[in-house]
């Protein structure tokens, strides 16, 4: 661990430019419009908002675990973004903010490995179209964040991986409870889960202003939950996936998340635009000026029409759970919102939906396939080894079977701790016999997701969202690709089963609400989000790394 924060200790001890005035401004729950207008007042210079995140990382990283690379230029890249502000040369609303990315968006001065251990090291040659828009808007990339490795597509039942552990960094820690699960059959995993492949983990610690997440079914709005962050998961196609190590393009998103709706607003702005590498990003239309900030409308909620989705959502709560989500519907009547209640998903409720689950570990290998859905394995041998032919020939492997034979002759260095089930039934998958099985599978998932399921709600109930605890409501509305925003709200008892030894008390699990509508609606969510937001205002920083 030391070895990756060894650069960054030494540019904050030993860059001569390094002593400015001091500054009062504190980058602690600050917000991004915050941080500009800090910086159009001259209270504080990017390089000091860089200095007090690489402050925290070497302060934390040990504990937290965060980031898999931290930018050793970060301090350099500010002094040119403070001298740009200088001469007048503003490139964006992200100008001079610290922003890190999931380890599996390409970057080209940093690695990008998705935490697979053949990765290690690797520098792709062509950046991410969402890294272009970033770095086009002024932000610096100050890290690449800790992840499921590969977007938690290798190792599914009977051994499977959790999450926020890849072979690259191992595990990383949820700053809430940034301790190691004590009980006797563990296995070094954290005792309060991070959630997700992406991570939250530094943005929740303040060790960067946000980062942007990737999202197939959770992968964003399940860290976002348990680091008590907001997030938006776009529309599938709304933000380029060029550039990005794939699972499945069908279901494929990366996404923001941060620490107030406002800066996953602003980050939304930046992030979408068309790119020719990515037709999906026609799908919608963006607002003008790519300004999202205009619905960040404090009375958004009234009026508004929210269904809440009982049956399988809410229905097999635990009371705590479902205090908190009666809670979260209190403030939505309070603040003018019209209930829906209950709503029904038709394909829940007959549990059409739950019966069709995505195939995933050795029990979704050929000939135990025939009750789930092939898209997540078909996907990922589809579009993994098209991503790995855009790498030329400095691909460390060049195809999917490469890369489970590399991890089967590296396995003492620690390539297969939960095994690989995930990519072996995806490798078994031909793309050109299974193809017919594949699209009636995709065409079955819209089906029960959809036509069945939200958007059968949507309509009949008029409504402008459906109210989801958690990321509970992830799974459904990714198939079809549609958006969410969720917003940290309440929590809940960390109820370990076993219990943890006596003595041990977990702290309690974050539990976020979320709104969730159908393609292109995030203006709309994003009004409901922020004014559920600035009506609650519950999100407060981890305790551990920000003693009084």
């Amino acid at each position: 661990m030391l070895s990756r924060l060894f650069p960054i200790v030494i540019l904050l001890s030993l860059t001569p430019a390094f002593a400015q005035r001091p500054t009062k401004f504190s980058v602690i729950e600050a917000t991004i419009p915050q941080m500009q207008e800090a910086l159009r007042k001259k209270k504080v210079t990017s390089r000091q908002l860089v200095q007090q995140y690489l402050e925290r990382i070497a302060t934390y990283e040990d504990l937290l675990n965060a980031s898999l690379y931290v930018n050793p230029r970060a301090l350099a890249e500010a002094d040119q973004l403070d001298l740009e502000r200088k001469q007048g040369r503003l490139r964006g609303p992200l100008h001079g903010i610290p922003i890190a990315l999931k380890d599996n968006i390409h970057t080209t001065d940093m690695p990008t490995t998705g935490g697979a251990l053949a990765f290690t090291g690797y520098t792709p040659p062509y950046e991410a179209t969402l890294t272009k828009n970033l770095r086009a808007s002024g932000a610096i990339i100050i890290a690449k964040t800790g992840m499921t490795e590969l977007a938690n597509w290798v190792a599914g039942g009977p051994t499977p991986m959790p999450t926020n552990y890849n072979s690259v960094g191992s595990y990383g820690f949820n700053p809430y409870d940034p301790r190691r699960d004590p009980r006797p059959t563990a296995d070094g995993r954290p005792v309060l889960m991070t959630g997700g492949s992406s991570s939250g983990i530094g943005t929740a610690a303040n060790f960067w202003a946000a980062n942007i997440g990737t999202e197939t079914s959770g992968s964003i709005l399940s860290p976002a939950n348990q680091n008590r962050l907001a997030a938006i998961k776009p529309t599938v196609g709304r933000v380029s996936r060029y550039g990005i190590i794939p699972i499945t393009a069908d279901q494929d998103t990366a996404g923001p998340m941060a620490k107030s709706v406002a800066d996953t607003a602003v980050l939304l702005g930046v992030l979408e635009s068309l790119d020719p590498n990515d037709p999906a990003t026609k799908r919608c239309t963006p607002p003008a000026k790519n300004d999202y900030t205009k619905f960040l409308r404090r009375d958004g909620l009234k009026g508004a029409r929210i269904g809440i989705p009982r049956a399988s959502f809410y229905d097999r709560q635990d009371p705590a759970a479902a205090q908190v989500m009666a809670d979260a519907i209190a403030v939505l009547v309070k603040e003018g919102a019209v209930i829906i209640d209950p709503v029904d998903l038709p394909s829940v409720t007959s549990r059409a939906f739950q019966r069709w689950g995505t195939c995933s570990g050795v029990n979704g290998a050929k000939g135990k396939d025939a009750e789930c859905s092939t898209v997540f394995k078909y996907g990922m041998k589809r579009d993994f080894n098209a991503w790995l032919a855009t790498l030329g020939p400095t691909a460390p492997v060049k195809t999917l079977t490469e890369l489970r034979e590399w991890n089967l002759a590296h396995s003492a260095a620690g390539s297969l701790k939960y095994g690989q089930s995930n990519l072996d039934i995806s490798d078994e998958m031909d793309l050109v016999a299974d193809r017919a099985r594949y699209d009636a599978d995709r065409a079955k998932d819209i089906q029960l997701s959809a036509a069945e399921g939200i958007d059968v709600a949507m309509t009949t109930n008029k409504l402008d969202a459906l109210l989801f605890p958690g990321g509970a409501g992830a799974g459904i509305a990714a198939k079809p690709g549609y958006p969410t925003v969720m917003v940290p709200f309440g929590e809940v008892p960390n109820d370990l089963k076993p219990p943890a030894p006596e003595g041990f008390n977990p702290k309690p699990s974050p539990l976020a609400v979320s709104f969730t509508g159908t393609a292109c609606s995030e203006p709309r969510l994003i009004e409901l989000g922020y004014s559920f937001e600035q009506a609650t205002k519950r999100r407060f920083p981890p305790p551990a790394v920000h003693p009084k």
